[in-house]
């Protein structure tokens, strides 16, 4: 089963292959949204781009599912890492940080600290 680490929150999920990665963190009560996607998100359809998380490192080279056409149009002008929760599905262990475009204390050194240790498969 893979492991899902949310660097924000500090938490090691595990959920099945295939599992999509918005559907698992709303299960885990992982919030996802800022006030603008809980006032407006499209519920999972890919529309609105609220529910976008940064992919910060795994221990396979393809732990999630490829970008979906919808992602490359909605996410062109951001950073290469970001996807939209929703339309990506979970294949191996992977560490994700929420809410990338809100910054917090000592991110850097959380995210390389949740990168250096070991990642259940």
């Amino acid at each position: 089963m893979p492991t899902i680490r949310f660097v924000r929150e500090g938490k090691d999920v595990k959920c099945s292959i295939g599992a999509n990665l918005r559907d698992v963190a709303l299960q885990e009560g992982i919030e996802l949204y800022g006030l603008k996607g809980t006032l407006g998100n499209c519920g999972g359809c890919g529309q609105c781009i609220t529910c976008f998380v940064s992919i910060e490192g795994s221990n396979s080279p393809e732990p999630l599912s490829g970008l979906t056409e919808v992602e490359r149009a909605k996410l062109r002008r951001r950073p290469k890492h970001w996807r939209l929760s929703c339309q990506t599905l979970v294949k191996s262990s992977v560490i994700v940080v929420t809410r990338p475009q809100v910054s917090f204390q000592n991110s850097r050194k959380f995210i390389a600290a949740a990168c250096e240790a070991e990642l259940p498969e």
